[in-house]
């Protein structure tokens, strides 16, 4: 299936919440659980060819929001006083009309029923891990499947005369 022209929406601290590996990791520390989410995203996004938008909440943290590009992902905080569903409600108003597939990983339920409202599809916290795994046996089964290339050196192309006078010139003789 062909994803390229899709757009994942992903609320991101839901994800970290439940996503157990994460989770773990959330409470030792929150910053590592966020990046490691970030690099399993990047590997997803360039497997599927999805453009994925990671969403967290920064309602709670005084300031305008910020949008930044980070493993060629796109990662929305949250302007001040808006909540991480209300932003995903606002992008898939956006993108919904350049009529695009959209989904919007997310466990909260509410979240799930007003952007399946909006068009786009919903996908669990729990279906995106399983995608993600099989994504990852898929990529390790191609590198097993990949043959060993061929050297391509310059002996087998060029004539004998040609590879004396190479010879000479790499011992520095004339």
């Amino acid at each position: 299936m062909n994803r390229r022209n899709d757009v994942l929406l992903v609320d991101g601290y839901n994800i970290i919440g439940a996503w157990p590996e994460l989770e773990k990791l959330k409470e030792l520390d929150l910053e590592d659980a966020r990046d490691k989410l970030l690099d399993m995203l990047a590997d997803y996004q360039g497997f599927t060819g999805m453009q994925v938008y990671v969403v967290f909440d920064a309602h709670q943290v005084p300031g305008l929001g910020s949008t930044f590009k980070q493993h060629k992902l796109t990662i929305v905080y949250t302007k001040e006083k808006e909540t991480a569903d209300e932003c995903i409600e606002r992008l898939c108003n956006e993108l919904i009309a350049r009529r695009r597939n959209l989904y919007v990983a997310t466990s909260d339920l509410v979240e799930q029923h007003v952007a399946f409202g909006k068009g786009a599809l919903r996908i669990s916290a729990r279906e995106l891990l399983i995608d993600i795994g099989q994504n990852r046996k898929a990529i390790e089964q191609s590198i097993r499947e990949e043959k060993p290339q061929k050297r391509n050196s310059v002996d087998q192309n060029i004539s004998l005369d040609v590879w004396s006078k190479l010879e000479r010139l790499r011992r520095g003789e004339k």
